[in-house]
């Protein structure tokens, strides 16, 4: 199964229409956003033909998202549990850095996903794997926007940069 994995979008129409065609491109079949849409209209572009899933990030408290997404999707709260193909995934903005570590840390999970600090990258850690897709290019984050594609099949994590 091929998986999106989206986060930090803060409002930017263009990079979430980018994204949105590059995961129809890639074949994905489900989408998770890691928070930080930041505006309700940003979420709905992400109606699509794929199961889509999202948390809150620290710039979504303002706005009613939950209602946004919940017209397409299913909106986890402040973190959310899936299962994959298999695999068991948790899903959570990234705002303590303190909980992420205790989510790799655990052992419960194959993949964490989190976002947050617009860093992109995967590690890997006694079977389980952060996966944090990137986000708009804010310093100190140093790359341009990404978005990540997990095959379930192989653990492949493949990252796609976004202009």
């Amino acid at each position: 199964m091929q998986v999106g994995i989206v986060s930090d979008t803060h409002d930017n129409t263009g990079l979430v229409d980018a994204a949105v065609d590059t995961f129809a491109d890639a074949g994905v079949e489900t989408v998770v956003h890691c928070g930080d849409f930041v505006a309700p209209f940003s979420a709905t572009p992400w109606d699509g033909d794929w199961e889509f899933y999202a948390v809150r990030g620290n710039n979504d408290g303002e706005w009613d998202l939950q209602s946004a997404v919940e017209e397409f999707g299913t909106y986890m709260g402040e973190m959310g549990e899936l299962t994959l193909d298999g695999a068991e995934v948790a899903v959570y903005h990234g705002t303590s850095g303190a909980i992420v570590d205790a989510l790799i840390e655990c052992g419960t999970y194959d993949y964490v996903f989190t976002g947050h600090t617009h860093d992109r990258g995967a590690e890997e850690y006694e079977g389980t794997t952060r996966i944090n897709p990137g986000g708009i290019g804010i310093p100190p984050a140093p790359d341009d926007f990404s978005v990540a594609t997990l095959d379930t099949d192989t653990g492949d994590v493949t990252f796609h940069e976004l202009e």
